[in-house]
């Protein structure tokens, strides 16, 4: 764990600034959290605003923030790295990385060269979806990792790609298939098809990508959305399983463990190299195994998290 820097007075002041218009705290809530007075906390308030410090995002890299990208940096080799502000015991922290997800991907959509951004789905991407800025990114193509029909054929609930496209007035090319199939043979069938064979090139091919990270304890995305039953869970969990991206399960050394379910997944399984950036969008107590993991196994080659989720991940060594 790297040791703690004392903050610079302009730290506290967007320190305060975000707790106060991004995690939504009062005064007195923000000189509790801070460990400072109210009106020290009123005065830090105004004076990230006064100083442009805070307009929806934070202006200001904290420097304890920036300790931390270093160290992921050097101890997973990442080519980019974002550590947001901790919000707080119990605030959402999908609230604090998710202005952070959206800055990396207006960056993204203001490279002048062609480019193919590909998606996952969850919470913390469709966050970052609502949170960006539309720009002209009408030279890109952006397309979806895996399928959008859930197991009892509706739309899934949280579409990432539709929502970009929607914002940027330009084509998508969604993944046409179930998230999970019934049987391979079923799998085997859809991937058969000319449209889905297009698309899951195309995705193959992305040049970014952008993911959510889902854990693998009871609380697990894949089971509170009904694509993992609970009998399958501790199947997987049986063979080790750490995390998901796109719904690939893999285990802790970030390798995507060979199973039934697995083999079922309608979509691209996901793996960063030099040339293709693998951005990750993840932060809470939760998710900490399971992004370690897929850091670890080079899944991920970029990060966007938070301050207590850098932390807990750099402690284990």
């Amino acid at each position: 764990m790297i040791p703690k820097d004392p903050d610079s007075p302009q730290d506290d002041a967007a320190r305060a600034g975000w707790l106060s218009y991004v995690g939504g705290l009062t005064q007195d809530q923000i000189a509790t959290e801070l460990g400072i007075s109210r009106q020290r906390a009123q005065r830090l308030v105004s004076r990230a605003m006064a100083e442009g410090l805070i307009h929806v995002r934070l202006n200001h890299r904290l420097s304890r923030c920036l300790d931390l990208e270093a160290a992921l940096k050097d101890r997973f080799g990442l080519t980019r790295v974002r550590v947001t502000p901790f919000l707080g015991a119990g605030a959402d922290p999908v609230r604090s990385i998710a202005p952070a997800a959206a800055a990396e991907l207006e960056r993204c959509l203001k490279t002048p060269e062609s480019q193919v951004i590909a998606f996952g789905t969850g919470r913390a991407l469709r966050a970052m979806a609502e949170q960006f800025t539309p720009t002209d990114g009408s030279q890109h193509r952006i397309v979806s990792l895996l399928g959008n029909i859930a197991p009892d054929g509706s739309a899934t609930l949280y579409d990432v790609i539709s929502r970009i496209a929607e914002k940027l007035s330009v084509p998508y090319f969604p993944m046409p298939v179930p998230v999970i199939s019934d049987t391979p043979e079923e799998r085997a069938f859809f991937m058969r098809l000319r449209p889905v064979q297009a698309v899951f090139k195309l995705a193959q091919e992305a040049d970014i990508t952008f993911v959510g990270v889902g854990q693998m304890g009871t609380d697990a995305p894949l089971v509170l959305d009904g694509f993992v039953s609970p009998a399958e869970l501790k199947d997987l969990q049986s063979q080790g399983a750490a995390g998901e991206i796109a719904s690939w399960v893999y285990d802790d050394q970030g390798r995507y463990i060979d199973s039934p379910r697995n083999a079922m997944v309608g979509g691209v399984q996901v793996q960063s190299s030099p040339t293709k950036q693998v951005i990750g969008v993840a932060a809470g107590p939760a998710k900490v195994r399971a992004i370690r993991a897929a850091l670890r196994g080079k899944i991920l080659n970029a990060l966007v998290t938070d301050e207590a989720t850098a932390e807990a991940i750099l402690l284990e060594k």
